[in-house]
């Protein structure tokens, strides 16, 4: 392990959160908060100072990044991030509690919206504007983006983006990595400007615009008022949901779509099954939810808010499903553990490790029958290797694991089996709103001191999928020789 590469880059990684933290500060001054703007001016000084010192202290030539490397870095990146980046909360006071303060932070950079805010609207336009910020800094993945302004990077920096991007496998969609960085962000950022148009054209204010847009790209769901999305118009509904089921598209079809290889797109198994899924549980939803609204109009359009917002893990809502009927509440959950499409912005298991897992059960059960055929797993047209069909199995029993550990220490907590249930499902998949006690209408604020670390490390186990936080916390990793 090469301990002094990784640690100048953690601080070069700090240095640069203080200065996205310039852009709440402009904020302040816009709005005249002077308490906020004290609070980040400070947070900037200590992000720079300690940042700066692991620069300073731990030069090397050795800049070449392989795998342990990649996953450590993206691991105590995120960390740190997180560390740094809830200092505002408390320095301003408005989150007065570290922990409560460094929850609200994670959940922000995993896009995961749970929050322990309980009235969001007393909160100011500078913690607001940082809040929703931090979704759409770890939507894309911070590492990413600063891959994507290093002048002189080793082509081996493919190790750190595959270890924050989401998915069972991150290819370059360009011959150099840099190249890719640049094109995934220049995607990410177009497409966040287009969504703050059609939102600010459907009447809603420009801050809450702009806010809104990078809760939905990041797909986090973090917003400007306690009731989410509900008091908006429906075209203001429609337009966002339309906007998280995009952002749950991995990105390599919008590049796809770019250079004009349409025919590429059709061939995307994953998309069509990610399609599939939406529009049958928009259906069988809406059906089901029917007798308890007005007309079709209204349980469609709650239905399919709700499908988008779950399955692209983003959280936002319209209606309090918490008093749905227990069928359309399974599909949620359902939903929230499949996640959306990978190389998105979504989290949850990816449809693309679920595919492939139905395709292994598919190819195990004709190897029962016909124990001498030769069966080959596909996607996309294209023979898979067995180490990714290995890889992807694996996961899920390491998913499996983890869910249920975290789940049995989190029932330490007062809580009910479904509340707790769905806080894990909740956090470990980057939703953000639970069921029962942490559902849409509720928050987080009632967990214990250990509940809440907890689910914030699950927090950062979803988003960067396990392996890259275990690998970083490993004693093993750092101390072997």
């Amino acid at each position: 392990m090469n301990r002094k590469m990784v640690l100048s880059t953690i601080g070069k990684i700090l240095i640069l959160e203080a200065i996205l933290m310039l852009l709440p500060v402009i904020t302040c001054i816009i709005y005249s908060e002077f308490g906020p703007l004290v609070a980040f001016l400070k947070s900037i000084a200590i992000a720079i100072l300690l940042g700066g010192g692991l620069v300073a202290l731990n030069r090397t030539k050795h800049q070449v990044i392989y795998a342990k490397e990649g996953f450590a870095i993206v691991g105590l990146a995120w960390i740190m991030l997180s560390v740094i980046g809830c200092l505002p909360f408390v320095l301003s006071g408005e989150i007065p509690s570290f922990i409560d303060a460094f929850f609200e932070t994670v959940s922000g950079f995993t896009t995961t919206g749970a929050s322990v805010v309980t009235n969001v609207e007393e909160l100011s336009h500078g913690i607001l504007f940082w809040r929703s910020f931090t979704h759409w800094v770890g939507g894309m993945g911070v590492l990413v983006f600063i891959m994507a302004l290093i002048p002189k990077l080793s082509d081996r920096a493919i190790h750190i983006m595959r270890a924050e991007m989401p998915g069972p496998v991150v290819d370059k969609v360009l011959p150099r990595i840099k190249s890719t960085a640049k094109t995934l962000y220049l995607i990410y950022v177009v497409l966040t400007a287009v969504l703050t148009l059609f939102l600010i054209a459907g009447g809603m204010p420009v801050f809450e615009s702009i806010l809104h847009a990078f809760g939905t790209a990041g797909t986090g769901g973090f917003g400007v008022k306690s009731n989410s999305f509900a008091g908006y118009s429906p075209y203001l509904q429609w337009v966002t949901a339309i906007g998280m089921l995009c952002f749950g598209i991995n990105f390599n079809i919008y590049f796809l779509i770019l250079i004009k290889k349409i025919k590429s797109v059709f061939k995307s198994q994953e998309l069509f099954v990610y399609l599939g899924i939406v529009l049958l549980s928009v259906a069988s939803i809406a059906l089901n939810i029917l007798p308890q609204y007005s007309n079709f109009n209204d349980a469609l359009r709650h239905a399919g808010f709700q499908v988008a917002s779950v399955i692209s893990t983003t959280g936002y809502v319209t209606t309090d499903f918490n008093l749905w009927p227990t069928f359309s509440k399974v599909i949620l959950l359902t939903l929230m553990v499949i996640g959306g499409c990978a190389g998105s912005t979504a989290g949850g298991l990816k449809v693309s490790r679920v595919v492939l897992l139905f395709k292994n059960i598919i190819k195990e059960f004709k190897k029962l029958l016909h124990p001498h055929s030769v069966n080959i797993i596909k996607s996309d047209g294209k023979q898979l290797n067995t180490s990714v069909i290995h890889g992807v199995s694996a996961y899920f029993a390491i998913y499996f694991f983890c869910f249920v550990g975290l789940f049995i220490l989190i029932s330490l907590d007062k809580y009910s089996i479904e509340t707790n249930l769905s806080a894990v499902a909740a956090c470990f998949n980057n939703i953000g709103p639970g069921l029962a006690d942490v559902g849409p209408t509720s928050s987080y604020a009632g967990y214990s001191v250990f509940s809440k670390l907890l689910l914030s490390f699950a927090m950062l186990l979803g988003r960067l999928e396990i392996f890259p936080l275990l690998i970083a916390v490993s004693p093993s990793v750092w101390f072997k020789k």
